[in-house]
Formats: structure tokens, sequence, C-alpha cells
């Protein structure tokens, strides 16, 4: 069996198909990051068991809407990803809770929630 390049594994998860327990797990880890914390997408999915798979984290908190605290997932290095109004809110949201940006940049070192059992740099 051949080996897969990094771009058709790439490819092949962004055609994954979309999973009740997968989603369930991405939900149930978003809601353990309490107010004034923030994790990244990538992180999200590692704690709910599918790494690689932050592109679906952003999909399924696009999806759920205000159902979820989605303002508390950004990308890496505490940029926020959304765009125009919607990154405005995000921010806003964020600084309500209490959390300071650095620039454009949310303070990671302060404000990143730590997920138990997982040991993030």
């Amino acid at each position: 069996m051949r080996r897969l390049t990094p771009r058709e594994a790439a490819r092949r998860l962004l055609r994954a198909p979309k999973s009740a327990q997968r989603d369930a797990a991405f939900r149930k880890v978003n809601r353990q990051i309490p107010r004034g914390r923030v994790a990244t997408y990538a992180q999200v999915a590692a704690a709910a068991g599918y790494p690689l798979y932050h592109r679906h984290v952003a999909q399924l908190l696009h999806r759920e809407g205000n159902a979820l605290p989605w303002q508390r997932v950004v990308g890496a290095g505490g940029q926020i990803k959304l765009k125009y109004e919607a990154g405005l809110e995000q921010r806003a949201r964020l600084e309500m809770e209490g959390v300071r940006f650095r620039g454009k940049r949310v303070d990671m070192v302060e404000h990143q929630h730590r997920f138990k059992g997982w040991d993030w740099e």
C-alpha cells in the first residue's frame, strides 16, 4: 500500500463524512473552555480526540451559531480568523469576558486554556 502525500491526506480529511459522534466531542470540548480563556481550533480538535480536524471544528462552530461559546476558539497564535463584522463581534465578546489582546492577537500566554491531559506549549 502506497503512502499518502500530505496534500492527499488533507484532501481526504476535507472529504471525511460528517460524524455525529465527532461533532458531539467537539461540542463537549468547546463547552469546557471557561470565560476569559481561549483555545485554538487545533487544540479543540486534538482534545476531542480528532487531531488534524481543526477545519471541522471551524465548520461546526459556524453551523451551531450561538448555541456554543464560539468566540472562545481562535486561530493559531491567538489570531481571530473571522472576517469583517464577525471578527469584530468575536473580539468584542472576548473583551467583554476580560480577554486582552496584543495588537490583533489574543495574549495567549495569559488567556490560553489548557485541556487536562494535554501538554500544550
